[in-house]
């Protein structure tokens, strides 16, 4: 049985909503005029924390950024 429901395009071409949402966000910062170019880029960036659990207690909690 098919479904007569539009499938968006993004699915589609094989790609998962967050990919597509990344790849508009990015043509939209890329687009920007300095210097909000760079305000948006800068934003861009994550930091977040990673901590290793042994028996129900953190053992050492270490700041990453994104590889970029």
């Amino acid at each position: 049985m098919s479904s007569s429901a539009a499938v968006p395009f993004w699915r589609v071409a094989g790609m998962t909503y967050v990919t597509y949402s990344n790849i508009c966000a990015n043509l939209v910062r890329n687009s920007l005029k300095e210097p909000h170019r760079s305000e948006a880029l800068a934003r861009e960036k994550v930091h977040y924390s990673v901590s290793k659990w042994v028996e129900g207690k953190p053992e050492k909690t270490t700041i990453r950024s994104d590889p970029e």
